[in-house]
């Protein structure tokens, strides 16, 4: 055993300029070529040098088409053998490769020496730009490109470009909908390895990471850490273009959508096109009409597994999601988010919330009167141009919006989205006071201020108060106007021409045809 060690010890070749050691002839002579600055193989392509002219070779087929080597599992091709054996490894689970230190197992060599640089610390590859070491010289050109912005992998389909090779891959897959990795539990498929890994923890039940302040647990701990900036007010990712910022990354890239209008998930079907491809999947099952997900208690089916979720809440009574300013609970976590933005948009004047600046922008109108929109065609004025354009379908007559089940036509859709609840009965906003049921939010935030004996729109002229806004508009018309409205056989007049007509009613049974209006 000794003399073997000797004898394996004596065959090593010492490159005495870089010190490199070689126990085989033909490597070490190999390896001089360079130092000694013999004839090199040249492309005659690109101009690039190699030290022999297997490399060559080997090289040429980057100038090239042809992918000679092709899979007999899924039939993807390669320019080289061993990229075809790498690729086989994928489909067999192989990793021969084994950490003495932590035990983890990789499917090559060389992955496996990246890895034991994080063992050892070891990261030799400087970035000269800003100082940054790296354990591995790819991983130092993938950050070089951060400085450059250099995205030299283009899409064939879309044109998109990537700064990495591996991103321009993944992205393929989109319009390939190749999804080579597969779990040998269920059968479902996906387009990398890290997506089936964090799927096949739905089998496992395997959930490492909790999260300190609400107990959640989650599989990953990047997915952790995206989850506790719920419980902060941190927003690190900010948008170039607007400045609005988001506390997920994810977040972000969906919103840079609606800056550059890219959609790239689109529906065989009907051509609709969305910007991710969840989106996609819920339309789609518009098409199918599926309700794969049955509640056990009441045997409701749902086309999406987070409506069966939120609707088994109904049953449980929980509301998991819980607000750190206010207390309020939640079904799911959207509506949380939602009530949240309550708690900072406030108006200085009266001190009601809003989720959006522009809302309180409209409300604040409110208060100073301001109305800058202007009708051209009949001179009235409103304090938002939403509001205008609203109003301008009263003189084209246009109703665009149809009731699929009775056919009646609205000029706004939410007008026909407001209808069509008299047809579903669909009563989702429940009141905890007294059990009654709305088919609108805003229906029962109005019933709500009956339990709790608030009227928040108050007159500025005289101590009445109201518990909305269109009442006190009615109100203040006593304030501000005559009694234009008036009785043809009486001579009474009033205010509004609602009262004209219910007063008229006394002497004919009939409505007044006075077409004054309001």
């Amino acid at each position: 055993m000794e003399d073997s060690m000797v004898d394996a010890e004596e065959t090593k070749y010492y490159c005495e300029i870089c010190n490199k050691k070689f126990s085989c002839i033909s490597h070490f002579d190999l390896h001089k070529q360079p130092h000694t600055e013999e004839t090199l193989y040249h492309c005659n392509i690109c101009s690039k040098t190699f030290i022999s002219n297997t490399y060559l070779k080997s090289h040429k087929l980057v100038h090239t088409v042809e992918k000679p080597y092709k899979c007999d599992v899924c039939g993807k091709t390669f320019k080289r053998s061993p990229n075809l054996k790498k690729h086989k490894i994928i489909h067999t689970g192989e990793k021969p490769f084994h950490c003495e230190i932590c035990d983890k197992t990789f499917s090559r060599n060389g992955a496996l020496k990246y890895h034991l640089l994080v063992h050892s610390g070891e990261r030799p590859f400087r970035c000269e730009i800003c100082g940054k070491c790296f354990s591995s010289k790819g991983v130092l050109k993938q950050h070089i490109v951060l400085h450059t912005g250099e995205k030299l992998y283009k899409c064939d389909f879309c044109d998109k470009a990537f700064s990495r090779r591996n991103d321009l891959t993944k992205h393929k897959m989109i319009h390939t909908g190749q999804k080579p990795f597969f779990c040998e539990i269920c059968g479902k498929m996906f387009f990398s390895d890290c997506y089936l890994k964090k799927h096949r923890m739905i089998h496992t039940g395997e959930s490492p990471y909790h999260c300190d302040i609400c107990g959640k647990i989650f599989a990953y701990k990047s997915i952790l850490m995206d989850h506790q900036l719920v419980h902060t007010t941190e927003k690190p990712y900010t948008c170039d273009v607007c400045s609005k910022s988001f506390n997920r990354r994810s977040t972000l890239k969906r919103h840079i959508m609606i800056h550059t209008g890219e959609k790239p998930f689109h529906c065989e079907i009907c051509g609709k096109t969305f910007p991710i491809n969840s989106g996609l999947k819920q339309h789609m099952l518009i098409h199918t009409g599926d309700k794969i997900y049955e509640c056990e208690v009441c045997d409701t089916s749902f086309p999406r597994k987070s409506d069966l979720t939120k609707h088994k809440m109904a049953h449980t009574g929980v509301k998991p999601y819980y607000c750190n300013f206010c207390g309020n609970t939640f079904w799911d976590n959207a509506d949380l988010i939602k009530h949240k933005m309550l708690h900072t948009q406030k108006c200085d004047i009266c001190d009601k919330v809003f989720a959006k600046s522009h809302n309180l922008k409209r409300h604040k109108a409110l208060h100073t009167g301001e109305k800058p929109y202007i009708c051209e065609t009949c001179g009235k004025s409103f304090s938002c141009n939403d509001y205008l354009k609203n109003h301008r379908v009263v003189h084209s007559g246009e109703r665009p919006f149809s009731c699929d089940i009775c056919g009646k036509s609205f000029s706004l859709k939410s007008n026909k989205d407001r209808h069509r609840k008299v047809h579903t009965g669909e009563k989702q906003y429940y009141c905890e006071d007294c059990d009654k049921t709305f088919s609108e939010s805003s229906t029962l935030k109005k019933h709500k201020l009956l339990h709790s004996g608030e009227r928040p729109f108050q007159c500025e002229l005289c101590p009445k108060s109201y518990l909305c806004i269109k009442d006190l508009k009615k109100h203040y018309v006593t304030h501000t106007s005559d009694k234009t409205h008036k009785c043809e056989v009486c001579g009474k007049a009033f205010w509004y021409k609602g009262d004209l007509n219910k007063h008229f009613i006394i002497h004919t049974g009939k409505k007044s045809s006075s077409t004054t209006p309001f």
